[in-house]
């Protein structure tokens, strides 16, 4: 036999090797006077390596002593793995018949039945605007929030960054805030800011809670301060507790009216942060005018264009409520404008409530 056609003791040989090598051997068998005799003495001359590989392949017969055609080595391979997998298919039945056994006597889930909440509470504020930071890079949809207070400005910079990076990534960004906390120029800069960047933003007369909710799965609450003194965050992991909270959101959310920019000496009023760091008070100031307050001389038309401003419709749901171009639109509303003395469409629209001019 040639030294290529057995390959060296110790190495295993590679597939083409022990093909060449099983190949050559078949043929001088078989063209052999004496083929017994021919092929005893091949297989003695076999190194353990390649007859390891003939035996897993079945081209080597288990006693060692006679070469296996391919045919008959097909045929023993198919047989063993039908014999394996009608094997495996028993005990995958078996398995299933135990796991159906122990499922069974499990005892049946109750409705109501408790939900572990994850919490965590945090008295540091720094502690919870770092916490919140890493929350907010996990938001990938929808972000509410309710906000009854505001930091100063240097927190609320610092705050803007992360807000429109999370607006710019197409989260859309919902903020409800309390008339309160309009009170103060820093906001105002701040919300300006927001709105260019598309958040939506309305003012209630009070809002509830001080709080956030992140793709409707986490909630982030601050708590007031106790009889002595202490407080801080609540943060609850939990869609079910999270979609509670949702409604209440919502709920106040349809009650309040959009944020309409005004002009009052340096700065604008305006709600403020939208994000985690919003923790703080700022000053007060002037009450905004009430009802009651005289308004002027409104077409039917004019009203109407009035009371879809307040809802928050944009220009073109107006146009197609009202059938009418853009043109026509916006010429319509820089007359009802010039008539209220405002200089935006939102200011227009909360002008109008405030002045008794809608319903």
């Amino acid at each position: 036999m040639r030294a290529r056609e057995n390959p060296s003791r110790g190495r295993r040989p590679t597939d083409s090797e022990a093909k060449e090598a099983y190949l050559a051997m078949r043929e001088r068998i078989e063209t052999s006077d004496a083929r017994h005799a021919t092929e005893r003495a091949e297989l003695r001359g076999l190194s353990a390596e390649l007859a390891g590989w003939l035996a897993e392949r079945r081209l080597l017969d288990p006693s060692g002593e006679r070469l296996s055609p391919p045919e008959r080595a097909l045929r023993h391979v198919v047989s063993e793995h039908r014999r394996r997998l009608r094997e495996t298919a028993e005990g995958l039945a078996r398995d299933a018949r135990a796991l159906d056994d122990v499922l069974s006597l499990l005892p049946a889930p109750r409705p109501g039945a408790r939900e572990t909440v994850e919490t965590e509470f945090f008295t540091d504020r720094e502690r919870t605007r770092r916490r919140l930071e890493e929350l907010d890079a996990l938001s990938r949809e929808e972000f509410l929030a309710m906000r009854n207070t505001f930091p100063g400005a240097r927190v609320l910079d610092a705050s803007l960054v992360r807000d429109l990076e999370m607006a710019a990534a197409g989260i859309r960004m919902r903020l409800l805030t309390s008339q309160q906390a309009l009170r103060s120029p820093a906001p105002a800069r701040y919300l300006h800011a927001l709105i260019e960047a598309g958040v939506e933003v309305r003012v209630a007369a009070t809002v509830p809670l001080h709080m956030n909710i992140m793709d409707r799965a986490v909630v982030v609450i601050g708590v007031g301060a106790g009889p002595r003194g202490e407080g801080g965050d609540v943060i609850l992991h939990s869609g079910p507790v999270a979609q509670c909270f949702a409604r209440v959101f919502l709920h106040a959310w349809d009650l309040a009216r959009p944020h309409a920019e005004r002009r009052a000496g340096p700065g604008a009023t305006g709600p403020g942060c939208a994000g985690p760091e919003c923790a703080g008070t700022g000053p007060a100031g002037p009450e905004p005018a009430g009802p009651g307050s005289a308004g002027p001389e409104l077409s039917a038309l004019e009203r109407e264009v009035l009371a879809l401003l307040a809802t928050g419709a944009k220009d073109e749901t107006i146009a197609r409520r009202l059938d009418c171009s853009d043109r026509t639109l916006r010429r319509l509303m820089r007359r009802i404008m010039g008539k209220l003395g405002t200089s935006s469409r939102f200011e227009a629209g909360v002008t109008a409530v405030r002045l008794g001019l809608v319903d």
